[in-house]
């Protein structure tokens, strides 16, 4: 169970670091622009939003990972993972809102599942 939770853990801990940079170091229009219609939602977001929502992917990629390997405050992964399901319920109130299709909230839900997984894997371990 450990090892399946670490490989969950780093796929989500990759699912928000890599599009939590690409949000702080572009604009709205840039990520418009480079998402090929993926990223569309930006516009419905304020730049300082933007940024707040990139900055909280960090951190919540980091918390995945530095907790549990490090040994320091290790129930902060469950934290993160908690913040990960959060994000997403923002992600998929905001696709809803918009009327993007199945597609694009989709993946949301699937991120949000295995956040969840990993809540509950990680609780159990560490009780």
């Amino acid at each position: 169970m450990n090892i399946l939770l670490w490989v969950l853990q780093g796929f989500l801990a990759v699912m928000m670091l890599m599009p939590g940079f690409m949000k702080l170091s572009n604009t709205n229009a840039q990520l418009i622009q480079k998402g090929n219609g993926r990223m569309d939602w930006a516009e419905d977001v304020s730049p300082g939003g933007m940024k707040i929502i990139g900055l909280l992917e960090v951190l919540a990629a980091i918390g995945l990972i530095l907790p549990m390997s490090t040994g320091i405050y290790p129930v902060l992964t469950v934290w993160a993972a908690i913040g990960v399901i959060l994000i997403m319920i923002g992600a998929i109130a905001l696709h809803l809102r918009r009327g993007d299709g199945a597609k694009s909230w989709g993946v949301n839900i699937l991120i949000l599942l295995i956040a969840a997984f990993v809540v509950y894997g990680r609780s159990t371990l560490l009780l």
